[in-house]
């Protein structure tokens, strides 16, 4: 047990549950077509993400805390985009959206209707997303 609970706990059962989210690997441009068919009928959800940055580790890892939609209100694609870098460059072609990372871009019928970068990246807007 921790002095107060400020300095962490080693104690097994005080350990927090990492969330486990029902990422799709995004590993190849056939799926970029997946994609936009899946879209028609359910939104989904394509998060850029560069293993070597500090700050795209954070919000992936602030992203997985907050993200609660079920799986059937959205699809979720995780794109490593150093090991990808063809299928990067070809969301950002396909999808007309300037490259960043980390980023979220949320597609609908086949469109954008959402993307943010870096700290912009909110459960919340997806959430709104889903309720239209």
């Amino acid at each position: 047990m921790s002095l107060f609970g400020l300095f962490g706990s080693k104690e097994p059962s005080e350990k927090k549950e990492k969330k486990q989210l029902p990422w799709e690997r995004l590993t190849s441009l056939e799926q970029l077509d997946e994609i936009s068919k899946i879209s028609k009928t359910q939104p989904v959800a394509i998060f850029k993400h560069s293993t070597r940055c500090g700050i795209s580790r954070m919000v992936l890892n602030q992203f997985e805390g907050s993200y609660d939609i079920d799986p059937a209100e959205m699809r979720l694609y995780y794109l490593d985009l150093l090991s990808y870098r063809l299928v990067s460059d070809e969301v950002a072609i396909r999808f007309q959206v300037l490259h960043q990372s980390p980023q979220l871009i949320v597609i609908k019928n086949g469109m954008v209707v959402h993307q943010a970068s870096h700290h912009q990246i909110q459960t919340a807007a997806l959430e709104e997303i889903i309720e239209l």
